[in-house]
């Protein structure tokens, strides 16, 4: 069963993210009270994996949801193998469409910086607020392939 494990958001661009547990997405906007949310733009929140977290750990890293910066951790989807377009449902009311897979990571990277790895790049994914509503840590996801209906 895919899963969302932690939802996360900080004050302020260029820090790890708190789990708060439970948060609410707006439409055409993003995570309400998160640096990153912003109605002008395609990268409105982002996803990463646990299983990409878990491989961090594996080498040796003391990494934790929302230390990538990302909003929302999930488990059992393999995100960055969706294409552009995807849409992912949470639960019963709020929908994403997957408009990125990874970003250019800037140079003064403040999790490279303060972890000496960041994975966003390559596994971070990012989405748009289709339908908003609350979403919080043990929602259950479902993903649509593009042009399936919800």
């Amino acid at each position: 069963m895919a899963k969302i494990i932690a939802v996360c958001k900080s004050e302020k661009k260029g820090t790890r993210k708190e789990d708060v547990t439970e948060a609410f997405l707006k439409e055409g906007y993003g995570l309400l009270g998160d640096a990153h949310a912003d109605c002008c733009t395609h990268r409105q929140v982002s996803l990463l994996a646990i299983e990409s977290i878990n491989r961090m750990r594996s080498l040796g890293f003391d990494v934790n949801p929302g230390d990538f910066a990302e909003n929302l951790t999930t488990q059992g989807v393999d995100l960055v193998s969706l294409p552009i377009g995807t849409r992912i449902a949470i639960e019963k009311d709020v929908l994403l469409e997957v408009t990125q897979i990874g970003k250019e990571c800037h140079s003064g990277c403040a999790v490279f910086q303060q972890i000496g790895k960041c994975i966003m790049p390559k596994e971070g994914v990012f989405a748009r607020v289709i339908r908003g509503g609350l979403v919080k840590a043990g929602d259950q996801i479902s993903v649509c392939t593009v042009g399936d209906k919800l």
